[in-house]
Protein backbone atom coordinates (compact mmCIF):
# COMPACT_ATOMS: atom_id res chain seq x y z
CA UNK A 1 0.00 0.00 0.00
CA UNK A 2 1.39 3.38 -0.96
CA UNK A 3 -0.39 5.64 1.50
CA UNK A 4 -1.86 5.26 4.97
CA UNK A 5 -5.27 6.82 4.39
CA UNK A 6 -7.38 7.60 7.43
CA UNK A 7 -11.01 6.53 7.37
CA UNK A 8 -12.04 10.22 7.47
CA UNK A 9 -9.89 11.10 4.45
CA UNK A 10 -11.10 8.04 2.57
CA UNK A 11 -14.69 9.09 3.26
CA UNK A 12 -13.94 12.59 1.94
CA UNK A 13 -12.34 11.09 -1.18
CA UNK A 14 -15.43 8.97 -1.77
CA UNK A 15 -17.49 12.18 -1.71
CA UNK A 16 -14.97 13.96 -3.98
CA UNK A 17 -13.95 16.60 -1.43
CA UNK A 18 -10.19 16.06 -0.94
CA UNK A 19 -7.99 19.15 -1.17
CA UNK A 20 -4.36 19.19 -2.26
CA UNK A 21 -3.41 20.19 1.30
CA UNK A 22 -5.15 17.13 2.76
CA UNK A 23 -3.58 14.88 0.15
CA UNK A 24 -0.08 16.29 0.75
CA UNK A 25 -0.49 15.83 4.50
CA UNK A 26 -1.38 12.19 3.88
CA UNK A 27 1.75 11.81 1.70
CA UNK A 28 3.93 13.47 4.36
CA UNK A 29 2.64 11.15 7.09
CA UNK A 30 2.71 8.01 4.93
CA UNK A 31 6.10 8.46 3.26
CA UNK A 32 8.33 10.21 5.85
CA UNK A 33 11.66 9.26 4.26
CA UNK A 34 10.55 10.45 0.82
CA UNK A 35 9.18 13.65 2.38
CA UNK A 36 12.51 14.28 4.15
CA UNK A 37 14.55 13.78 0.98
CA UNK A 38 12.26 15.87 -1.22
CA UNK A 39 11.92 18.76 1.24
CA UNK A 40 15.68 18.72 1.83
CA UNK A 41 16.40 18.98 -1.89
CA UNK A 42 13.78 21.73 -2.22
CA UNK A 43 15.54 23.70 0.52
CA UNK A 44 18.88 23.21 -1.25
CA UNK A 45 17.35 24.49 -4.52
CA UNK A 46 16.78 27.91 -2.93
CA UNK A 47 20.34 28.88 -3.86
CA UNK A 48 20.26 28.61 -7.65
CA UNK A 49 16.93 27.04 -8.58
CA UNK A 50 18.29 23.49 -8.81
CA UNK A 51 19.48 20.83 -6.40
CA UNK A 52 19.66 17.06 -6.36
CA UNK A 53 20.23 14.25 -3.93
CA UNK A 54 22.57 11.45 -4.94
CA UNK A 55 22.68 9.65 -1.59
CA UNK A 56 21.21 6.15 -1.83
CA UNK A 57 18.45 5.39 0.65
CA UNK A 58 19.48 3.58 3.85
CA UNK A 59 17.11 0.65 3.24
CA UNK A 60 14.86 -0.95 0.66
CA UNK A 61 11.84 0.37 2.59
CA UNK A 62 13.18 3.91 2.21
CA UNK A 63 13.87 3.32 -1.49
CA UNK A 64 10.31 2.07 -1.84
CA UNK A 65 9.00 5.33 -0.38
CA UNK A 66 10.89 7.35 -2.99
CA UNK A 67 9.66 5.09 -5.76
CA UNK A 68 6.04 5.38 -4.61
CA UNK A 69 6.25 9.16 -4.23
CA UNK A 70 7.88 9.85 -7.57
CA UNK A 71 6.36 7.11 -9.72
CA UNK A 72 2.80 8.12 -8.86
CA UNK A 73 1.47 10.92 -11.04
CA UNK A 74 -0.95 11.96 -8.28
CA UNK A 75 1.67 12.05 -5.50
CA UNK A 76 4.37 13.67 -7.61
CA UNK A 77 1.92 16.21 -9.03
CA UNK A 78 0.55 17.02 -5.58
CA UNK A 79 4.05 17.63 -4.24
CA UNK A 80 5.00 19.75 -7.26
CA UNK A 81 1.88 21.92 -6.86
CA UNK A 82 2.33 22.19 -3.10
CA UNK A 83 5.96 23.30 -3.30
CA UNK A 84 5.84 25.11 -6.66
CA UNK A 85 8.67 23.03 -8.13
CA UNK A 86 9.33 20.45 -10.82
CA UNK A 87 10.65 17.12 -9.54
CA UNK A 88 12.87 14.84 -11.60
CA UNK A 89 14.00 11.32 -10.76
CA UNK A 90 16.79 8.93 -11.85
CA UNK A 91 18.10 5.56 -10.72
CA UNK A 92 15.56 4.71 -8.01
CA UNK A 93 16.92 7.39 -5.66
CA UNK A 94 18.35 10.47 -7.37
CA UNK A 95 15.80 13.20 -6.75
CA UNK A 96 16.25 16.59 -8.39
CA UNK A 97 14.28 19.78 -7.87
CA UNK A 98 13.93 22.55 -10.43
CA UNK A 99 12.40 25.87 -9.46
CA UNK A 100 10.18 27.58 -12.02
CA UNK A 101 12.98 29.51 -13.70
CA UNK A 102 14.97 26.29 -14.20
CA UNK A 103 12.17 24.23 -15.78
CA UNK A 104 13.02 23.62 -19.43
CA UNK A 105 16.47 25.14 -18.90
CA UNK A 106 19.52 23.47 -20.39
CA UNK A 107 20.26 21.89 -16.99
CA UNK A 108 16.70 20.53 -16.71
CA UNK A 109 16.69 19.15 -20.25
CA UNK A 110 20.09 17.51 -19.65
CA UNK A 111 18.92 15.89 -16.41
CA UNK A 112 15.73 14.39 -17.86
CA UNK A 113 17.27 13.36 -21.19
CA UNK A 114 18.12 9.78 -22.17
CA UNK A 115 21.75 10.90 -22.33
CA UNK A 116 21.54 12.19 -18.74
CA UNK A 117 20.12 8.88 -17.58
CA UNK A 118 22.84 6.90 -19.39
CA UNK A 119 25.63 9.08 -18.01
CA UNK A 120 24.29 8.57 -14.49
CA UNK A 121 24.78 4.79 -14.55
CA UNK A 122 27.31 2.76 -12.62
CA UNK A 123 27.66 -0.91 -11.63
CA UNK A 124 26.61 -0.07 -8.05
CA UNK A 125 23.21 1.10 -9.32
CA UNK A 126 22.32 -2.06 -11.23
CA UNK A 127 20.13 -3.46 -8.44
CA UNK A 128 18.62 -0.27 -7.14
Amino acid sequence: MSLDVSPALLEKAERGEVTDAEFVTCVKESLPYAWEVITGVIADAEVDGFADNETPPPSEAARGQLLRALASDAIRGGLERHFGVKLAFQNCHRVAVFRGSEVDSERHRAFVSPRGQLLNQSPELRDC
